[in-house]
């Protein structure tokens, strides 16, 4: 189930990034007093009394005379075709102006709960101030202060409010999987390539995404699979989806419903620096992942050319090296036969579990191998270690104290760990905790 979504609009310059970063708990987005700043990264996981959520920041409008109120709007209906609840960020030093008026308007007519968040707040006397803001028609405005971080938790108390309730999924043996990639690396074809090939479609299911269509199918052995389609947002009107960072919000929607991630490369422009980003998503978030480099078919190739792009890959994803890699293309087939398997596989490795005295055998010899750390004289000593969670696998090892487990130890282990064990495809977590 995909977690729900709260998108940040309003117009320029009214502290939407500042109440993006104390949401996200960290300094995401950038923050200065000039309108339109906001240009990189526009997407955080948070939680809040137990719940888990995503923030969008719809930053990124630019203060001009002609399409200024263009941009508005197409910050509003982004926020209306991916959010399930959006804040509509104010002033209250400035009051209501035209451009508040402008997308209120968007929004009151849109069917998503809408919370209307008076920002700059930030002291009492200016709470008289605010009552203007009802004239905007979307309900009780709330006073807060992005800077000091006043009012915060009574937007959220209310945001959660419109949350859908939590179900618990049933376990099953579907394997769920996307694809994500920059545009024009050929994901629909792949997409439309493998389905095609040998394959039944058993039926059409919709997903939770919006305007999405997700595809069940089974493979040759017998595997079902749910491919998770990952189209989100449609032309609608004149509103044209022109940068990057709402592909982003739409590669993490997909990624939270996946079991597995596809990463796709094109391998006539090789990697770029959104691929990094976007696998990035997919690493963080413990998802199984395979690198699928398409259009191989497009390369003039010697006997050399695999190994010098794994070798790229393996530089520019130096987080990634437990990932698969498999030269396909969407055009002739090639090797597309492979794809099911290696899901199969990757998702087999995700809820791998090993009984733990295996695992301290292991954890005993990588440290006769390699002797644990020392910091002024104290030594890392390791006592045990045990397996706590799938999905990716986690492990915990109790150690006398948590500080002298250095980085590079614990890379250490988790080499000698998969080394072990079959984790092809999966990331692994460590985590230290000091035996009480």
């Amino acid at each position: 189930m995909s977690i729900p979504t709260l998108a940040i609009v309003g117009r320029p310059n009214v502290g939407k990034s500042t109440l993006f970063n104390r949401m996200a708990g960290e300094r995401i987005s950038i923050v200065e007093d000039v309108p339109g700043v906001t240009r990189d990264r526009i997407y955080a996981h948070s939680e809040w009394l137990g719940r888990e959520f995503s923030i969008i920041d719809t930053g990124g409008i630019e203060m001009s005379d002609e399409p200024f109120m263009d941009q508005i709007k197409h910050q509003a209906q982004i926020a209306i075709e991916e959010a399930d609840v959006i804040i509509l960020v104010t002033s209250g030093r400035e009051g209501v102006t035209d451009a508040d008026e402008y997308v209120a308007k968007i929004l009151y007519k849109s069917d998503k709960p809408v919370i209307l968040a008076v920002n700059k707040v930030d002291n009492p006397e200016m709470r008289s101030d605010i009552y203007e803001f009802y004239s905007l028609g979307l309900g009780e405005p709330i006073p807060v202060s992005g800077s000091h971080g006043i009012g915060l938790g009574d937007v959220l108390d209310e945001a959660i409010k419109h949350f859908s309730p939590v179900e618990v999924e049933e376990e099953d043996d579907i394997i769920r999987f996307s694809l994500i990639g920059r545009p024009n690396v050929g994901k629909s074809s792949l997409i439309n390539a493998m389905l095609g090939e040998d394959r039944v479609i058993v039926s059409n299911v919709a997903g939770t995404t919006r305007d999405a269509i997700d595809t069940s199918f089974v493979s040759n052995t017998g595997q079902e699979f749910i491919m998770i389609d990952t189209a989100g947002m449609r032309k609608k009107g004149k509103v044209y989806e022109n940068t990057e960072k709402y592909s982003a919000m739409r590669a993490m929607r997909a990624i939270d419903r996946s079991d597995v991630v596809l990463v796709v490369l094109n391998a006539e422009e090789g990697i770029r620096e959104y691929d990094k980003r976007i696998a990035g998503f997919a690493h963080d978030a413990g998802k199984g992942i395979v690198i699928v480099v398409n259009k191989w078919d497009t390369l003039e190739k010697d006997n050399h050319t695999m190994k010098e792009f794994e070798e790229d890959i393996r530089s520019e994803f130096r987080y990634l090296d437990y990932a698969p890699i498999v030269y396909v293309s969407a055009k002739t087939k090639q090797r597309l036969h492979q794809l099911p398997e290696i899901i199969e596989t990757v998702s087999q490795n995700q809820t791998l579990r090993i009984p733990s005295s295996i695992l301290n055998d292991v954890i005993m010899d990588a440290v006769a191998i390699n002797p644990t750390p020392t910091d002024k004289g104290k030594r890392l000593k390791i006592f045990y270690a045990t397996q706590v969670a799938i999905k990716p696998p986690t492990f915990v090892v109790f150690v006398n104290e948590e500080e002298l487990m250095h980085f590079s130890y614990s890379r250490f282990l988790e080499n000698q760990i998969r080394r072990a064990f079959e984790f092809e495809g999966t990331p692994i977590r460590i985590l230290t905790r000091r035996r009480k």
